[in-house]
């Protein structure tokens, strides 16, 4: 394996490390947060938070790695002849679907929901506590656990190839 094919491996554990980690921090506690404070605080705030990702360092690694994913796992079909190769595509279609896939199909459609709704409306309150809040961070949780554990399996995919 190449020196630059070796340190992007190693770059994408850390990308899909840091990913998982701001997921983390939703999940644990800034949701919890968010639903504590009146109906209007916490919608507001997670509607200016939905705005602002896609400005961002965040939104660049989230992408990035999606598409660095397909062609980590192109990239390990052909070229790695070793077990570690099927870590290694795991952990690419683990991000792909359990990370980028999801926010696509769940996370992204209750945000835009979310953000065509009025801040003070009693409606969006009941939304946003009995539907947005719950259901959010289950998916969110998935997109947590899928990016640790392609981190995971990169890094003993990797460290399989070192040692071998």
């Amino acid at each position: 394996m190449s020196p630059v094919i070796f340190f992007m491996l190693q770059f994408a554990i850390l990308a899909y490390a840091l990913v998982a980690g701001v997921f983390l921090a939703f999940s644990d506690f800034i949701m919890r947060s968010l639903a504590v404070t009146s109906g209007v605080g916490g919608v507001e705030a997670m509607q200016a938070i939905n705005r602002e990702v896609f400005r961002w360092i965040f939104m660049t690694l989230f992408l990035g790695m999606a598409a660095a994913s397909v062609a980590i796992a192109i990239y390990s079909w052909f070229s790695i002849d070793n077990p570690a190769r099927m870590l290694i595509i795991a952990a690419a279609i683990i991000y792909v679907v359990g990370c980028f896939g999801v926010t696509v199909f769940f996370n992204v459609p209750m945000n835009e929901t979310l953000a065509g709704m009025s801040s003070t409306s009693e409606a969006t309150r009941e939304y946003w506590l009995q539907t947005y809040v719950p259901r959010w961070t289950v998916w969110n949780s998935v997109r947590t656990g899928a990016s640790a554990v392609s981190a995971g399996l990169l890094l003993m995919g990797l460290m399989w190839i070192s040692q071998s």
